[in-house]
């Protein structure tokens, strides 16, 4: 049976998540309490209401602690609505709550009223596109949890030519070569895997690690 994910606020970010989330198969309630919005769902999600999530009755009909995931996706419009969904969510007994962050404060709000997982896609994409600006080798950047970034960067020529093994990544650098893609071949690597020209790395690390690798080697 496919997971259930109930995600309230329709805005650019939780229109994405329920087309994502329906691409791969998740039963997805959309909800808002702008018909407009609610109706641009209609086809993406498997169904669809127009209610006032900050409303306890209405959003208890939904009957979130039968779900799966609830996200409660209302961003810039209203902080305050966010925080009654989020800590209503709780309230009502869903099992695990993903809420949406504007700022630090706001992330510290929702985490205190119990969402078990606190994003900021703004703040994510912001440091994604960073990265990419500034070392041109990078081509993406995911952090998991605040306590691990997985990179994939092109590999710099000092380790061109070179067995992982020889260029002691973990201990010199703090970074673990996670896969290597060659092409469309991805590789799992051992210590005697060598770099060739244009592979890129999948490095896994702590925050910072990578860049200060690619200082070091540029």
């Amino acid at each position: 049976m496919s997971k259930q994910v109930l995600v309230i606020g329709l805005g650019q970010f939780g229109i994405s998540l329920v087309r994502s989330l329906s691409h791969m198969d998740v039963e997805v309630i959309a909800v808002d309490k702008s018909k407009e919005k609610v109706r641009a769902a209609t086809e993406l999600a498997a169904s669809v209401s127009c209610i006032d999530a900050t409303d306890e009755s209405q959003l208890g009909a939904l009957a979130p602690a039968r779900r799966d995931v609830c996200i409660c996706a209302i961003g810039d419009e209203s902080r305050e609505a966010s925080i009654i969904c989020t800590a209503l969510l709780r309230q009502l007994g869903a099992r695990r709550v993903l809420a949406r962050a504007t700022d630090p404060l706001h992330a510290r709000i929702l985490g205190l009223i119990g969402a078990h997982e606190v994003v900021n896609p703004d703040s994510i994409v912001g440091q994604r596109v960073a990265m990419r600006v500034t070392y041109d080798g990078v081509r993406d950047e995911l952090t998991l949890a605040g306590q691990l970034v997985v990179t994939d960067v092109v590999a710099p020529s000092s380790c061109v030519g070179h067995a992982l093994a020889s260029l002691d990544l973990p201990r010199r650098h703090e970074l673990t070569v996670a896969a290597i893609r060659r092409g469309e071949e991805v590789i799992l690597p051992h210590g005697d895997t060598k770099v060739q020209e244009g592979d890129a790395m999948v490095l896994v690390s702590r925050p910072g690690k990578v860049s200060e690798f690619l200082e070091k080697v540029s």
